[in-house]
């Protein structure tokens, strides 16, 4: 028999290094804007600046909460919570190198949950009872759902091509040669849609701080406001785990401790290419971000899973042309 502490001890093993790295990632990301931008960044809180993003968290978590007078307060404290719950649990069939839940639906699993962030986004925004919060949560709605429907046509494709459902079998399809060389097309717009599923620049149309002064969460401060921003950079860090195992994996014939560095290696470099494109691009305008789905992406990945369902596949589940 299995004490509470054992049962706690395997997600608490998950969570704390995933919120350690989100914190460092803030930081990562304030320096690299600022070295793009010839400045320092943060350097004064611990040497080069390591401290800065827990001074930053503590300043937030011990900061009195603000409660808007007009707002609906039992949805407005629920949402964050909602969010930063959300952004934790995604991360459980992961393999890395094991998951902490082995489902066989792993990925219609990871795809459901990142539609549940949509219902955090739009009750901050109405529960908050202000126009500008209502304006950036329907705007993040929008956006959200748009843009699922190119990443659920890319799994789709992906599922076809592999054969299931698993995150192991893509590990496995992916022996012969990363995915990212036979299906190059669906990993650039797999990974252009999670820019935008993440709010990320150039489509951060959501948190566009020169029109909506910060979006769908202008209202939050401290702790609520805290838990929506580790929720983003956990989304974000999800993300880019998440694209590295679908087209960059192939870990079957090599230890478990090589395969979470080569892992964290490749997360890393996505998650860098992310902060470059931040500070390289500017903003699209919102008829602009839905033109690129709608008229673009969509057509080019119906396209495409159509031709993947043509595709023979062994009884392995992998194609014989891999």
């Amino acid at each position: 028999m299995t004490s509470p502490l054992q049962n706690l001890l395997p997600p608490l093993m998950y969570m704390i290094p995933i919120l350690v790295s989100v914190a460092f990632f803030t930081l990562i990301e304030r320096k690299v804007l600022g070295y793009m931008q010839l400045r320092k960044g943060p350097n004064l809180v611990g040497p080069y600046g390591l401290l800065q993003p827990f001074a930053d968290g503590i300043k937030l978590f011990i900061k009195e909460p603000v409660y808007p007078m007009n707002s609906s307060t039992t949805l407005f404290t629920l949402a964050p919570m909602l969010a930063f719950l959300l952004a934790l649990s995604i991360w459980l069939p992961l393999p890395l190198p094991h998951s902490l839940a082995d489902l066989n639906l792993g990925l219609l699993f990871l795809i459901s949950m990142s539609s549940f962030m949509v219902y955090s986004i739009l009750w901050s925004g109405w529960a908050s009872n202000s126009k500008y919060a209502l304006m950036g949560a329907l705007r993040a709605v929008a956006q959200t759902i748009s843009y699922e429907v190119t990443l659920g046509l890319i799994l789709l494709s992906l599922v076809l091509l592999s054969g299931g459902f698993n995150m192991q079998t893509l590990t496995i399809t992916q022996e012969p040669m990363y995915l990212l060389f036979s299906s190059w097309p669906l990993m650039m717009m797999w990974y252009i849609s999670t820019l935008a599923e993440t709010n990320r620049a150039p489509f951060d149309l959501t948190e566009g701080e020169s029109e909506l002064v910060s979006g769908y969460n202008v209202e939050y401060a401290a702790g609520p406001f805290a838990l929506f921003f580790l929720a983003e950079y956990t989304n974000i860090l999800m993300m880019n785990t998440l694209t590295a195992v679908l087209f960059l994996n192939s870990g079957t014939q090599i230890p478990p401790e090589l395969f979470s560095i080569l892992l964290m290696m490749k997360t890393m470099f996505l998650s860098m290419s992310f902060l470059w494109i931040r500070a390289s691009y500017p903003r699209f305008r919102y008829d602009q971000l839905m033109h690129l789905l709608w008229k673009n992406f969509l057509p080019l990945t119906l396209a495409l899973c159509t031709w993947h369902m043509s595709l023979p596949t062994s009884t392995s589940g992998i194609p014989p042309m891999l």
